[in-house]
């Protein structure tokens, strides 16, 4: 029994890979069982934006492994505060949770944006609201599929938990006249990823804070794939010089190697969490802080942002310059792309297959976008390879 066919007999069939077994990683690539030589334009949803196995990122990681690993919350580490207090300076906020998957990260900003209204802003006991824009994706669990619009996240998953209200994205107008006395925050992608790669126009956010902070609504913004550099900037809400008062980081924090996330907000806001509220056995363990910190350092220093930028424009320009009737439109900012495609011509999921075996490997989403998210250490070179063969498959399906 092959690889393939024995994760078919024993996982449950909750993902559909590309038919490709990849046993090694390093930089851009990976590599798959026979020794073929693929171009990473996935980046594990961005959480591998540093690249693979990154050399000072599996430093920090073994040095902790061989001091200390786990001990859960119920006593004091050395290094969580460091990780905290670099992630606090760099965003701007005061204070953070740290948690491990970037769906636990949200739970925990819709528990403090909860108790926030009721201790702080004065909403009904069980009336707190919050409010988010159709085609979002945070997350998997019960109460996130709850406010999704995608129909497929929640079919035979229901009843689901009340206090949540979708408005379209990228529509400011709209969001300020689903606020009410009850609204306690506002949850959004500044860039939607998994809705296909959709980014809203210029000034969106900063029309979305203004409207937060007239009617005391939390602005709380879901980076766990646009931030760290992904989109350009340090974080996605710089595009538009906008502060939200909660930030919810993952992915990419934990440097491609494990789990770390961090729910960050303001002091008022985190305050309403007292002993007991919250928690996680593993959230802000020492080797999810020896390498958050080592990823946060690694971001700046090697001004992964710049590069995203530069690279995600030159990147953008030669694939809208590609002649095909099969591109419909090509969107994104930094190296956070979608190519959407003429669904009457060809499925994006038939590129990406034909990717795979010219040597790229992505995924599609939506069915209809095909994404492309490197690692931000990506080279011109190697960015000029991969244009080279994407444009040939490109081409190929047009013939």
């Amino acid at each position: 029994m092959g690889i393939i066919e024995q994760e078919n007999r024993y996982c449950a069939q909750n993902y559909k890979p590309l038919p490709v077994v990849l046993v090694r990683g390093r930089g851009v690539y990976v590599w798959d069982e026979d020794g073929k030589r693929y171009y990473d334009m996935m980046s594990a949803y961005s959480a591998v934006s540093h690249g693979h196995l990154h050399p000072q990122l599996v430093a920090a990681l073994t040095s902790q492994l061989s001091r200390l690993s786990v001990v859960s919350r119920a006593f004091y580490t050395d290094n969580l505060a460091p990780f905290l207090e670099k992630a606090c300076t760099l965003s701007g906020m005061d204070k953070a949770l740290p948690m491990n998957t970037g769906a636990e990260a949200v739970e925990t900003a819709i528990k403090a944006a909860r108790k926030w209204a009721y201790s702080v802003k004065g909403v009904e006991k069980d009336k707190a609201e919050i409010i988010t824009c159709e085609g979002n994706f945070h997350g998997r669990t019960i109460s996130i599929v709850a406010f999704s619009s995608e129909q497929q996240y929640k079919a035979g998953f229901g009843p689901f938990p009340a206090g949540f209200k979708n408005v379209p994205f990228n529509d400011a107008a709209a969001l300020e006249a689903a606020i009410t006395d009850n609204t306690a925050a506002f949850l959004v992608e500044p860039i939607q990823g998994e809705g296909g790669i959709i980014v809203p126009d210029d000034g969106y956010l900063k029309a979305c804070a203004e409207i937060c902070r007239k009617h005391n609504v939390l602005l709380i913004c879901d980076e766990i794939q646009t931030g760290l550099g992904r989109t350009g900037k340090l974080f996605a809400v710089d595009h538009d010089a906008v502060k939200p008062d909660g930030l919810i980081l993952g992915k990419a924090l934990g440097g491609g190697l494990l789990p770390v996330s961090l729910f960050l907000s303001r002091k008022d806001v985190m305050d309403v969490f007292t002993p007991g509220d919250h928690g996680s056995t593993f959230g802000g363990n020492p080797l999810a802080c020896a390498v958050g910190l080592e990823a946060l350092s690694l971001t700046v220093e090697q001004q992964l942002p710049e590069a995203a930028a530069k690279l995600g424009l030159y990147f953008m320009q030669a694939l809208q310059n590609i002649q095909s009737p099969i591109i419909k439109t090509v969107r994104g900012k930094g190296l956070l792309i979608g190519v959407e495609v003429n669904a009457d011509l060809a499925s994006a999921r038939e590129i990406c297959e034909a990717l795979m075996q010219k040597g790229i490997l992505t995924k599609e989403t939506h069915e209809t976008v095909i994404r492309f998210a490197p690692p931000l250490v990506i080279s011109k070179a190697e960015l000029n390879s991969a244009i080279i063969i994407i444009k040939q498959v490109i081409e190929d399906f047009s013939g």
